[in-house]
């Protein structure tokens, strides 16, 4: 009996999928096309598991698809790729195309792992890293195209370092009718305390909180402030603006009203992972991201490098302030489970869990 987590599940229940949700043919055969592969990258965290089995709160799932074929950007100074594929007998192919068809001619896999994350490429003067997302699934796609046939896509993390390359992903695999997933697995890690709203549930004015960059670990935050909204009353209305603060200005902003200090300091109140002192006192480049939802719903995330290590969330429902902290597991990385887990149901069920439009907004 196949296993999977619900998107709402991280690390509390596991249970069965409906059988109509799955069908009896043999198992999907998966191809991951990677940049580096290395301890504890993105690929190793979530490849390895497709490979041995996702370990989770519940015990280790074993996989019921197969890793038929890898493509590898990058070898790694310190690779395990190589010599994973080839404890488990998976062939590395010397492009994308060969991946997808076995080496021959025509689509030949049920599903692709797009692990574009890690690796030596180049970063902008932004501080973006720009990784080749993009270009590998234009050519998954191109192989897709040509075979008369769809496949479940999963990218990894964000779509893109630009909207102009994110946009054209989903409307790419709109027209090829591609089921397609992307995203972190922050959304799907430990909560604590545990917070989940009910689809439906009205919200006033939520922050996040998180660390380092504003480009990959800014998207983790506001992935996380985006799982959470998206469920409330009105939820799938489009973004009306975006507006980003730095330095100084970021604490000004609760003067001038843009945010409530409040909220910060209830998210901030949950996280353990923190030093002794004030945001103001320990952030030299503190930043916030300012949004304003099509509903009126007001947000803000804020990038705390040098406070916190970690990720929060804060919600004003009427009278009352939800705060809970998000976090992380070590080694074996089993939060990686649960996001792939999740990847795993779409490549069983032919059906994305959630919907890529969750990542598109904040690519």
């Amino acid at each position: 009996m196949p296993y999977g987590v619900d998107i709402t599940h991280r690390g509390r229940e596991v249970r069965d999928y409906d059988e109509a949700c799955y069908s009896a043919m043999s198992r999907p055969k998966i191809a991951a096309i990677v940049t580096a592969y290395y301890p504890r990258s993105h690929a190793d965290v979530i490849v390895t598991k497709f490979l041995k089995g996702f370990p989770t709160d519940d015990g280790l799932i074993p996989p019921e698809v197969d890793i038929v074929s890898m493509y590898l950007d990058q070898i790694h100074e310190r690779d395990i790729g190589v010599e994973t594929a080839r404890q488990h007998d998976v062939p590395i192919y010397p492009s994308i195309p060969q991946a997808l068809t076995l080496g021959g001619s025509e689509l030949a896999v049920d599903g692709v792992l797009l692990i574009g994350e890690h690796g030596d490429y180049a970063w902008n003067e932004k501080g973006q890293h720009l990784y080749p997302r993009k270009y590998f699934f234009e050519q998954i796609c191109g192989v897709i195209a040509t075979s008369g046939r769809s496949i479940p896509v999963f990218c990894d993390k964000h779509l893109s370092y630009n909207w102009h390359d994110a946009m054209w992903m989903v409307d790419r695999a709109r027209s090829l009718n591609i089921p397609f997933m992307a995203g972190s697995s922050v959304p799907l890690s430990y909560r604590r305390p545990w917070l989940e709203y009910d689809v439906g549930t009205g919200i006033d004015e939520a922050v996040s909180v998180t660390y380092a960059n504003l480009d990959s670990y800014g998207f983790h935050g506001l992935e996380l402030l985006q799982c959470m909204v998206e469920r409330r009353a009105e939820r799938e209305v489009g973004i009306r603006s975006v507006h980003c603060l730095e330095g100084d200005a970021v604490w000004r902003g609760a003067e001038e009203g843009l945010y409530s200090r409040d909220l910060l300091d209830a998210a901030i109140g949950t996280m353990e992972v923190r030093e002794a002192g004030t945001p103001e006192e320990l952030c030299d480049e503190p930043a916030v991201f300012l949004m304003e939802y099509g509903d009126g719903l007001k947000t803000a995330t804020f990038i705390l490098n040098g406070f916190t290590k970690g990720w929060s969330f804060a919600a004003r429902r009427g009278d009352q302030v939800d705060a809970m902290e998000t976090y992380l597991h070590d080694a074996p990385h089993p939060h990686f489970s649960y996001l792939s887990l999740n990847i795993h149901k779409m490549f069983l069920t032919g059906r994305p869990v959630y919907p890529v439009e969750r990542t598109l907004p904040i690519s």
